[in-house]
């Protein structure tokens, strides 16, 4: 569980960098479009990939419920 949650903290700092926000704003974010469920629910396969793949699969899996709702994250 502890690698778990460190893990998930590494995912959301490493999707604020990417994005340049804030660090609360991502996990907000993430958060609101379903990225901290998605992490949850999948931690198994997306903690063997590198940080780049696991952003970019937040990014996809919140983008598809961010054009229901428009956000500040710019579309990839």
């Amino acid at each position: 569980m502890e690698n778990k949650i460190a893990w998930t903290v590494a995912c959301v700092s490493e999707f604020a960098r990417r994005f340049d926000i804030s660090v609360k704003s991502a996990f907000q974010y993430l958060y609101l479009h379903g990225g901290i469920t998605f992490l949850d629910e999948h931690y198994e396969a997306e903690h063997l990939l590198s940080f780049d793949d696991a952003v970019d699969d937040l990014a996809f899996v919140c983008a598809t419920k961010e054009e229901r709702c428009n956000d500040f994250v710019p579309r990839l």
